[in-house]
């Protein structure tokens, strides 16, 4: 087992990272960034634990829901989930994050790392409802590095080419997973339409 478990032994087996690479590194956002968030409508929330576990929760809203508050400070509206909390109660014992930004069709991601914070309420709350629905929790990201991530893991995966997509009649529905993983004796196709059904009418 190559077993890599030091920095040395790491760098000698992929070696530097180029000086430009290493140079595109802000600590604020710019106006291409505050464009690409402007047009995201999906980011993943990455936090962790004091003990070291992680957690990535995926983020999805209108574009433009996002909002960028100054060149160092953006806010996540919270909307109704599964009420576990990970992302939250990491963020409370350990106020460090990670987002990455994903416009469709741009092979190109957006990376934020920096500070996070839970708010209940705040004057800008208002400019993060949607469809009616004040959020009752944001999260405030205090901007520390910024920086575009290359193409090639999207040109590697052909993300947004639809003829590389599985048929999604061959991949299981949430219905039946859960009915396997949960040994439940309700019919996959109720649970699915009992999901379905919650996810629609109570979206915001």
């Amino acid at each position: 087992m190559g077993t890599i478990t030091t920095h040395e032994a790491l760098r000698d087996l992929i070696g530097e990272a180029k000086p430009r690479t290493q140079q595109k590194i802000i600590d604020h956002v710019d106006e291409h960034a505050r464009t690409l968030i402007a047009h995201s409508p999906f980011v993943l929330l990455a936090t962790s634990a004091p003990d070291g576990s992680c957690d990535v929760s995926p983020r999805g809203d209108p574009a433009g829901s996002v909002l960028v508050l100054d060149d160092r400070t953006l806010v996540l509206a919270d909307r109704p989930g599964n009420k576990l909390a990970d992302s939250f109660r990491n963020i409370i014992d350990n106020p460090h994050a990670g987002l990455l930004f994903l416009v469709p069709g741009m092979n190109e991601t957006l990376r934020i790392n920096g500070r996070a914070k839970l708010l209940s309420d705040a004057p800008f709350f208002d400019s993060l409802v949607v469809q009616g629905k004040r959020p009752k929790l944001a999260v405030v990201i205090e901007v520390e590095e910024l920086y575009m991530h290359c193409a090639k893991a999207f040109l590697r995966s052909s993300l947004w080419d639809p003829s590389t997509w599985p048929e999604r009649s061959t991949l299981p529905t949430l219905g039946t997973i859960l009915r396997d993983q949960l040994a439940l004796a309700t019919p996959a196709d109720e649970l699915d339409a009992d999901l379905n059904e919650r996810s629609l009418s109570q979206q915001y």
